[in-house]
């Protein structure tokens, strides 16, 4: 299969695991961004931050301009990027190409062996708020869990028809990140249906099983 240079919508499928993330997690991702899409070609900086924004990158990978610019800086002295050519124009600033290094390359393969063993944070912000929901108003509660649910429908309509259009064409890797990100949103609409219904019931506060415990374990559990 031809590698797919276009831009790749259904990476839009990390924006519902963007919660997950902690705010350290993609202090790594730059450099190994950078790296990987110069293992594609030569690039300027500027390059890259459109290619980051057409192919959704950005909803996974925080990269503000200037951070963009310092890594390649770093990744220069480090000598992992050289310079292979600087555009110049008059009406605008020039553009230096970079190239990968073959010990750029060596690095690249470093930083992602370390970003796939990287442990995944499972805290969600809603977690704790579920812990003090016997001090809010239930209404008010079923309000905010009724419009989560209505927003993961939704997200999940958008990922099932973009793995729908992008199943022939895109890698088996890239496919796997709207694979999971389906089964994930499949299992947070169960969650909620069943969070909600525990809601309307007045239950959050109940110590007793949970309805979705059947579901889970069995009528034993």
């Amino acid at each position: 299969m031809e590698q797919s240079t276009g831009p790749m919508p259904v990476l839009l499928a990390f924006l519902a695991m963007s919660q997950i993330l902690k705010k350290g997690d993609n202090v790594m991702s730059i450099p190994l961004v950078i790296l990987g899409l110069l293992m594609e070609g030569d690039k300027h900086p500027y390059q890259i931050q459109q290619i980051v924004n057409e192919r959704q990158m950005k909803y996974y990978i925080k990269m503000a301009h200037g951070s963009l610019y310092y890594a390649f800086d770093q990744l220069e002295k480090k000598e992992y990027v050289e310079i292979v050519d600087v555009i110049k124009d008059t009406n605008r600033p020039d553009k230096t190409i970079y190239r990968i290094t073959e010990a750029g390359k060596k690095e690249f393969e470093q930083l992602l062996m370390k970003q796939l063993e990287k442990k995944e944070h499972m805290q969600r912000p809603i977690y704790a708020a579920l812990t003090f929901t016997s001090y809010a108003d239930s209404e008010d509660v079923l309000h905010v869990l009724e419009k989560k649910r209505e927003e993961a429908s939704s997200l999940l309509k958008k990922m099932e028809w973009l793995y729908a259009r992008k199943e022939k064409e895109e890698e088996i890797a890239k496919l796997y990140i709207v694979i999971r990100v389906i089964m994930h949103l499949k299992a947070e609409i169960t969650w909620l249906e069943h969070l909600i219904e525990e809601t309307k019931q007045g239950r959050l506060q109940h110590k007793d099983l949970p309805m979705l415990s059947t579901s889970l374990f069995g009528e034993n559990s």
